[in-house]
């Protein structure tokens, strides 16, 4: 009995600190992640070590939902959850394309987005989609990212909140982990692959 409450604490703690489960129920990740897929998150990316590129999971409640962080008992209650890897309908999973203090816009005359004044290829993305329909010029606020979907014509992302307070960037600190494995389903196990060429953007006044 001691041994199945020890291992049952140990599971828990690897939920809550190092490794989580998700399930993904839309399209908008395509086609790095499919609808129905199940990942792995590094919790251990988070703040300082998130990069441009990484595909990220993060509760969207306060940067996409336009709500409060809530009660202590409310925070309580989505650490328990997150204690024992239920999910809470809030999370979502997008590639970071802007980090604190990068000028991200779409697009340069090729069509292309261009972070930090560097034109970006974007091999990830669903055939057939622009980097985005929709024209932006931001900068990322400290303690922020811009993230968006790889399915760009299918994907509600930090371009759909330009117009609400926050300005559709996410919180670095309401971010749960990378996204860094496929569990299931079996016939596509394995890696969801590296940042690309975002890896390869320079930051803000660092030149090019």
């Amino acid at each position: 009995m001691r041994l199945v409450v020890v291992a049952v604490v140990v599971v828990l703690l690897l939920r809550a600190f190092v490794v989580q489960s998700f399930s993904v129920p839309t399209g908008s990740m395509e086609p790095t992640i499919q609808p129905g897929d199940r990942l792995l998150a590094d919790r251990l990316v988070r703040g300082p070590s998130v990069h441009r590129g990484d595909v990220v999971v993060f509760d969207g409640r306060v940067s996409f939902g336009n709500q409060t962080d809530g009660t202590t008992v409310d925070r309580a209650l989505r650490g328990l959850a997150s204690l024992v890897s239920i999910e809470t309908g809030t999370d979502y999973v997008k590639r970071v394309i802007g980090l604190p203090g990068d000028h991200v816009v779409c697009c340069d005359t090729r069509g292309l987005l261009t972070v930090n004044g560097a034109s970006v290829e974007e091999p990830y993305l669903f055939p057939g989609d622009a980097p985005s329909a929709l024209t932006f010029d931001v900068t990322v606020p400290a303690g922020d990212i811009w993230v968006m979907g790889d399915h760009r014509s299918d994907s509600s992302d930090s371009r759909a909140y330009l117009g609400r307070p926050g300005g559709g960037m996410v919180r670095l600190d309401d971010v749960i982990g990378q996204a860094t494995v496929r569990y299931w389903p079996l016939g596509r196990l394995g890696s969801l692959g590296g940042p690309g060429p975002l890896s390869t953007v320079v930051a803000p006044g660092a030149g090019h």
